[in-house]
């Protein structure tokens, strides 16, 4: 290390280096953040004003938008920076930060999901006791363990960057701080560090996907052997929305963190997909293919008339 400089902050070279293309991803990136807040904002107040959707199903639901407005918020910010800044600069500490929330949102989200298929499970396998297998207490706890195992994960994860000295290039191609993007740029053997992320995606693999899987099955036997194709449809548009977003979640998510790192034009649009285009479309595909949600709003749109009014 001697005679060598320590670093102690990167640049993010983002999705362009074009000048005219940067204002165009800004002006588009800009527009789905805020679409993105709207929606899931909407969302949240949708769930917690009628009374309608105080059930299991929809406290999920307003966890997950809550997710998704943080999800969204640790990358696009910065990203906007860049794009409207030369100096596309992020400190040590930021990355590391960056890195942490970005872990902490994924890694609950994807616990969540895997809550939210199970009671779907429990709602179209075992309506009859449903109530007694999903209530508001084992809802919280269900919520509480999401949080602390993205917690403890991320945690883990980001304290053994400290172990690293990045002392070489500070280029991050990239437009977020990801550890497998910082992982080529240490001077010390990172190996450690990739095999904590290994186990760590290979743990909340077991730990999730079994029992998405498990569920998805099951309701899909169940919603076949239903006689009425009435009965079918509304037992599958249930359902629907989530397996969408859970294939949207973790097909990418998966492929990235699976996949070695090359610094690829492909990566950058994988991370886009599941760290800011999924958060922008969770809100759209729940409300488009809910009735009840759909209701709710129209409710809400007649109280705020009638009391502006």
């Amino acid at each position: 290390m001697k005679n060598v400089s320590i670093i102690t902050e990167f640049v993010l070279l983002g999705l362009s280096s074009d000048p005219h293309i940067q204002t165009m991803l800004f002006v588009l990136f800009l527009g789905i953040y805020l679409l993105t807040l709207t929606g899931n904002v909407v969302m949240i107040l949708v769930i917690w004003a009628d009374s309608h959707l105080h059930t299991p199903m929809y406290f999920f639901l307003g966890h997950l938008s809550f997710l998704d407005l943080s999800f969204s918020s640790v990358t696009v910010p910065k990203m906007l920076q860049n794009l409207s800044s030369q100096k596309k600069r992020i400190s040590l500490w930021g990355c590391i930060a960056q890195s942490f929330f970005f872990i902490l949102s994924g890694v609950t989200e994807a616990c969540l999901l895997s809550a939210m298929a199970y009671d779907r499970y429990a709602a179209i396998c075992h309506p009859l006791v449903y109530t007694m297998l999903i209530n508001r207490p084992l809802c919280t706890v269900i919520v509480s363990i999401a949080w602390a195992v993205g917690f403890l994960i991320s945690l883990m994860n980001n304290l053994f960057i400290h172990k690293l000295h990045f002392c070489g290039s500070n280029i991050i191609p990239h437009f977020i701080c990801e550890l497998p993007t910082l992982f080529p740029l240490s001077c010390t053997d990172p190996t450690v560090n990739e095999i904590l992320v290994a186990v760590s995606c290979a743990l909340l693999g077991l730990l999730t996907l079994p029992l998405i899987l498990f569920c998805y099955s099951r309701i899909i036997s169940a919603i076949l052997s239903i006689h009425s194709s009435e009965g079918r449809g509304k037992a599958f548009s249930t359902c629907s929305s989530h397996l969408t977003v859970v294939l949207l979640f973790y097909g990418t998510a998966l492929f990235r963190y699976i996949s070695p790192t090359s610094g690829s034009v492909l990566e950058q649009v994988v991370s886009v997909q599941y760290g800011v285009i999924t958060s922008l479309l969770n809100p759209l595909i729940y409300s488009l293919k809910n009735q009840e949600v759909k209701a709710a709003l129209k409710r809400m749109m007649r109280q705020q008339r009638c009391a502006l009014g």
